[in-house]
């Protein structure tokens, strides 16, 4: 019996740990979201050339939500873990053409976390309106060091527009809403920011939570120099070795984060969070079936689909959670999870109590904890939106949707889609779309076979619930008939900061 007596304490300490009751502890967060990464590009998911040895590292410390589920592309996404509700129930059908701002008549995250005493800072991208009601600061945030638009250096013709001409290095910041101009490759200099917010907020001992969205490795894909050169080097092309580097570059300043949370002791009142806004984007990865360069295979985890398709490859992501001693490590979670539950969940981790505007998500703590016999099944839905502006959107509903319970994902036809600025991809006229496929994600995890017509029953259920769903989306979808801003915020508050005194360097924190 002695023989087992060290075994037995592990396994109670396990339990003990996987049980803790977590709800009202009121830790630090930290919650981090890379953008168009997606979930195969990580060691620990198996990718078999890239390393991540930091985030591998977090992985095996974390509770894994092994289905974790988000939108196709980055506002919507971001978004729902802002609300607790699906993208369209906030206004949020593109990622531009003022059709990316999260309504105004919403309680968002940082908000509800102010409630209990907590600080907020935002570190990245923000991507939900770059009008001036619409910025972070203005919403909750207190801390706000972000770029604008979707990405760094970009504009489109509406308000959506980054500081004009903005680069990757040394970028031009917006700091609670001055410009700032910052010295060093962008994912760098965002977690270095927010690590200098940690420390101060840490010092004073306030409960703080910290967001940090990096734009790496949306394109344009460029890395550090360091990072890109080992694959070009091995014979990758650029726009690869940017994608790759860049999520190289993420995983150093992983390891830096909790290198430094470990030195300040924070590791014990800290909740980590790592994750991304879609599945992996399809330009800087690599072509399916092909290799990404030659004796290196192209990589996704056996999935079907890429960011900006609602099969699971679209929508998967990583999911990690770890806070030492109080969440179990080496712990995989298979029921499907997503982006509106991580409202509800914070809410619960700090104690604080949920507006009452319409959440959908979920509170996870109970799956943290160890505990599943009260969690019933339930749908997550998507849709890539994007019709033109102006359009009626009743007249795409059933093409390029989808519907995902714990066994099923019930998948509609793609029909005509629109480009990045909004315009038909084909014809003027939506067409009808093709019949759905039914795909058994227990049995048939890469889509291979439509197995609608074996069980339509489950067929007519998930249609009748999308149908539901978007009867009561509809009047949410508030920007649909926006006017174009003939201004952009973000180019005129740089000029008119350039007039009254100029851009000043910003100082790095010391760490």
């Amino acid at each position: 019996m002695k023989f087992f007596t060290p075994f037995l304490a592990l396994l109670t300490l396990f339990i003990s740990v996987a049980r803790a009751d977590l709800a009202g502890t009121k830790p630090n967060i930290i919650l981090v979201i890379t953008d168009d990464q997606g979930y195969a590009p990580l060691g620990c998911h198996g990718h078999p050339w890239l390393a991540t040895p930091n985030i591998d590292e977090l992985y095996a410390q974390s509770t894994r939500f092994t289905r974790f589920l988000v939108a196709p592309t980055c506002s919507p996404t971001r978004s729902s873990i802002m609300t607790g509700r699906h993208p369209e129930k906030n206004g949020i059908t593109h990622t531009i053409l003022e059709r990316e701002r999260m309504i105004l008549d919403v309680t968002i995250l940082p908000q509800v976390l102010k409630t209990v005493g907590y600080s907020s800072g935002i570190f990245g991208k923000w991507h939900l309106g770059d009008e001036h009601e619409y910025q972070p600061d203005q919403r909750g945030f207190d801390e706000a060091f972000i770029h604008g638009a979707g990405g760094i250096g970009q504009a489109y013709d509406c308000s959506c527009a980054d500081a004009p001409d903005n680069t990757y290095l040394n970028p031009i910041i917006r700091h609670n809403g001055s410009f700032v101009q910052t010295e060093g490759f962008c994912t760098d200099v965002f977690f270095s920011a927010a690590l200098g917010w940690i420390k101060e907020k840490s010092a004073a001992s306030e409960p703080f939570f910290a967001y940090i969205s990096t734009n790496a490795p949306h394109g344009p894909f460029i890395a550090p120099e360091k990072n890109a050169k080992r694959f070009t080097d091995l014979g990758f092309g650029e726009e690869q070795a940017g994608f790759y580097g860049m999520i190289e570059n993420i995983d150093e300043n992983m390891g830096l984060l909790m290198a430094k949370l470990s030195e300040w002791k924070l590791d014990e009142n800290t909740v980590v969070v790592f994750m991304s806004d879609n599945g992996m984007t399809g330009g800087g990865s690599g072509k399916p079936g092909t290799e990404v360069a030659p004796g290196y295979a192209f990589y996704n985890a056996e999935m079907k689909g890429l960011k900006g398709s609602t099969d699971e490859g679209g929508a998967r992501v990583p999911f990690f959670i770890r806070w030492n001693g109080k969440i179990a490590a080496g712990k995989d979670i298979d029921r499907i999870a997503s982006h509106i539950d991580v409202l509800p969940t914070f809410a619960a981790l700090t104690g604080a109590t949920l507006p009452d505007q319409g959440i959908e998500g979920r509170d996870l703590l109970p799956l943290i904890e160890g505990s599943d016999a009260e969690w019933s099944d339930r749908f997550l839905f998507n849709h890539i939106c994007r019709w033109p502006t102006g359009a009626e959107p009743n007249d795409f509903k059933d093409a390029n949707f989808s519907v995902r319970n714990q066994q099923y994902r019930y998948v509609g036809a793609t029909g005509p889609t629109s480009n990045i600025k909004g315009k038909l991809n084909s014809d003027a006229k939506p067409r009808p779309p093709g019949k759905p496929s039914l795909y058994d994600m227990v049995a048939d995890p890469g889509q291979t076979t439509d197995v609608g017509a074996e069980h339509p029953e489950v067929v007519a259920a998930m249609q009748a619930a999308f149908d539901q769903y978007w009867k009561e989306a509809r009047p949410l979808m508030v920007n649909e008939n926006a006017t174009m801003s003939p201004t952009k915020p973000y180019f005129e508050w740089f000029a008119q900061q350039q007039k009254k005194g100029g851009i000043p360097k910003w100082s790095a924190p010391e760490l």
